[in-house]
């Protein structure tokens, strides 16, 4: 499958790689013809999904896909869903959920996953921000009754569709779909879809203002061939388990466009109780998982587990992103598994953009170099790039050429997209610094870095030094003013089980960061709290915690 998009699929080296990768795009590529489909013509039963949740298990080939997709295909396409339609998708892990959005994208309608927590008020919102046409929602009352309410408001809103059980006002996917056509003849002319025209939305989690609408076109998913093959090194015939929710870009990342170009089934754990990580583990013994992807925080919850209980040997490859490593769990990860765990970096807005690749040795910590096709430098305040060492914002240069995967902008907000991206440079927003061998360190959210008697203190390095104390389950670091320092660096610390706040753990705190990291840095403020204020998403709020302050 890999060569028919690209023209080298294996390199020898970094610079190799970024010199000579280079993918070839077809005008009409459709995600769900042209790679699920293909599949099921060549290899039918070939794994595409394996899924379970705590009582049942399912195994899914492309065959199987093909067949399910089709029939759901028609199954819209009766209920008036076409090309251009929004559609929103809440289907937490189910197996539906791969179904749908190849359905959508074989109709060349718009797919726009979304998580389950949201409210009425967030459903509101993007029903009316994207005109929002159909709801397709798990069977789940409260997720439905906010639906309901939302409907009141949303005058695009036409059709909801639960996947079980019999509810006023809405379809039932299961008594419906499976007495549709397993044959989908692929539209053409106008109702064919190109590579520019739209394919999926994501509403960003917010950690200020309204959610930002992501858009992506039909070619994104070959974006991903470096997510999936150059990052999370996925294995043709292997099974890879990224940890996520399908309302998150994170599940697209990891659970289907790049993983079933390069050949690999993925997984699904569709889990309704409290996050354990023996079950997780479990999981990924019982189950043979040879690739895994997953934020530091459950690297972490897997060391306070008993690693050395569960047999991890199908693991091949782990790769981690969300935030910076800890060293400190990179070195117990290794000394456990004997798997180096490899960065990566990206954003809703794009693909994976610098990663710790096969041919780099890892250092903890760093995101990695730059990945092909990606042309990014960091560039400080005045717009000048910066000197090996020198914080700066992370920024993509789009002059010779657009990366594939890269949005092509926030949906119906040109005002907001030209205000970071302009002159053919994508501002991220996101800060770093880069070493003498090219690796990038990130710093923060610009919006998020300290300045404390002319130091710039980067937020998320303060928290790496506090997460290594026992005592310390979660942190935010932010800062509050000060009349001598301008500012001063404050944590906002949630205590494991076990520990109580005091002001002798204050100074214990703050004693053990003066001799991890650079003693200016530690937190001159402590507060102690039951949870830290987040998105639906789960990222921290710190311009709560920051505007809090400021009362």
């Amino acid at each position: 499958m890999l060569e028919q998009f690209l023209k080298k699929t294996e390199f020898t080296s970094y610079d190799d790689f970024v010199n000579n990768y280079s993918v070839d795009v077809p005008e009409n590529f459709n995600f769900a013809f042209d790679v699920a489909d293909k599949y099921a013509e060549t290899d039918p039963d070939k794994k595409a999904l394996v899924w379970c949740d705590d009582d049942e298990e399912a195994i899914f080939t492309f065959s199987d896909m093909k067949r399910y997709s089709n029939k759901t295909a028609n199954y819209f396409k009766s209920l008036g869903i076409k090309k251009g339609d929004c559609v929103m998708l809440i289907l937490k892990r189910r197996y539906e959920f791969w179904f749908c959005l190849l359905a959508l994208h074989k109709l060349g309608a718009v797919g726009i996953p979304a998580t389950h927590l949201l409210t009425k008020k967030d459903i509101v919102y993007r029903n009316n921000a994207a005109d929002i046409k159909v709801v397709i929602t798990v069977d789940d009352d409260i997720v439905q009754n906010s639906v309901d309410e939302a409907a009141l408001e949303s005058p695009t809103l036409k059709t909801k569709i639960t996947l079980n059980g019999k509810r006023d006002g809405w379809h039932t996917y299961h008594d419906e779909y499976t007495g549709f056509s397993e044959e989908f003849i692929r539209p053409t002319g106008d109702d064919d879809v190109t590579i520019k025209d739209k394919m999926l939305i994501y509403f960003t989690s917010g950690t200020t203002g309204m959610p930002k609408m992501v858009l992506h076109n039909f070619a994104y998913p070959l974006g991903h061939i470096i997510t999936a093959k150059y990052w999370q090194n996925v294995q043709n015939n292997g099974l890879h388990f990224t940890v996520a929710d399908t309302g998150w870009a994170k599940a697209v990342w990891g659970k289907l466009y790049g993983q079933w170009i390069c050949g690999s089934a993925v997984f699904a754990y569709d889990y309704n109780h409290k996050f354990q990580p023996a079950d997780l583990l479990h999981k990924i013994e019982k189950y043979k998982i040879t690739t895994f992807c997953a934020p530091p925080t459950i690297y972490r919850f897997f060391i306070k587990a008993d690693l050395k209980a569960f047999d991890l040997s199908s693991l091949k490859y782990c790769v981690v992103a969300g935030e910076p490593l800890n060293p400190e769990v990179y070195k117990q990860f290794y000394d456990a598994t004997g798997l180096m765990l490899m960065e990566g970096f990206g954003q809703t807005e794009m693909t994976v953009a610098i990663a710790t690749l096969p041919w780099m040795k890892p250092k903890p910590g760093s995101m990695g170099r730059p990945v092909a096709s990606y042309d990014i430098v960091l560039l400080d305040a005045d717009g000048n790039i910066c000197d090996t060492g020198e914080e700066g914002q992370i920024v993509i240069r789009t002059d010779k050429t657009k990366p594939i995967g890269l949005f092509d902008g926030y949906y119906r907000d040109e005002r907001l997209t030209k205000s970071v991206w302009h002159d053919d440079v994508y501002y991220t927003g996101d800060m770093a610094w880069q070493d003498e061998d090219g690796y990038l360190w990130f710093v923060g959210r610009a919006d998020d870095v300290i300045k404390s008697s002319g130091y710039r203190i980067g937020p998320f390095e303060v928290e790496s030094a506090l997460l290594e104390h026992p005592a310390v389950l979660e942190c935010a670091i932010t800062a509050v003013p000060d009349e001598i320092r301008g500012q001063i660096v404050k944590a906002t610390v949630v205590l494991s089980k076990g520990y109580t706040a005091s002001d002798e753990l204050v100074t214990t705190l703050q004693d053990y960061v003066k001799k991890v990291t650079a003693p200016y840095k530690y937190p001159r403020v402590i507060e102690f709290v039951s949870e830290l204020p987040k998105t639906i998403s789960g990222k921290i709020r710190r311009v709560e915690i920051r505007d809090k302050d400021k009362n």
